[in-house]
């Protein structure tokens, strides 16, 4: 399993896209840092750039230098952390508008997937986390599925199992405390 890992981690520092699983689906991964890479990302979905995308993290530390948090909303992130919950904190400076699109917010996970977090460790940054799918259609939960909705345009699959397949995060307005998707 840590080959094929090794191996996703070249494949993001090069440029690349890959797939892998998280908690509820697979997600499309690459360094939110390399535009063209996102970019690919965005034209394989089909998803309007304005939307925004997630940044998830092996760590809360991992994530730190892409959010401009009190010390207090950071404790509140890492009580849910790792887990199935998405924040959208307030960006810092470092993070690129086509990772933000409208918003001055970023959304950011840690993933309890081992795999995920792993895979953020080894590639030594957070990767772009958004699901596999073209937009308007059902997010990919397994390999079968997600090979024959996009395979051909990916560079890499990790291959594993979904935590708790079809479910998504859910994702919380840190500055609100509201659910906005549960």
């Amino acid at each position: 399993m840590w080959m094929p890992l090794h191996t996703a981690a070249r494949v993001i520092r090069n440029g690349g896209v890959i797939a892998y699983p998280t908690e509820g689906v697979y997600g499309l991964g690459c360094d939110p840092r390399n535009r063209s890479a996102v970019e690919r990302i965005l034209a394989i979905k089909r998803r309007d750039p304005a939307a925004g995308l997630i940044l998830l993290g092996a760590s809360s530390e991992q994530l730190t230098p892409f959010v401009t948090i009190t010390a207090e909303q950071r404790a509140s992130m890492e009580a849910y952390w790792p887990g199935p919950v998405t924040f959208l904190a307030p960006a810092s400076d470092r993070v690129p508008d086509w990772i933000r699109g409208r918003h001055a917010t970023v959304a950011v996970r840690v993933s309890e997937h081992p795999l995920a977090r792993r895979l953020a460790e080894q590639a030594g940054t957070p990767l772009v986390s958004t699901s596999a799918n073209r937009s308007g259609r059902p997010a990919a939960v397994n390999v079968f599925q997600l090979r024959r909705q996009l395979g051909a345009e990916l560079d890499f699959v990790v291959n594993g199992a979904c935590l708790r397949p079809g479910k998504a995060s859910t994702i919380i307005d840190l500055a609100s405390g509201k659910k906005l998707r549960d």
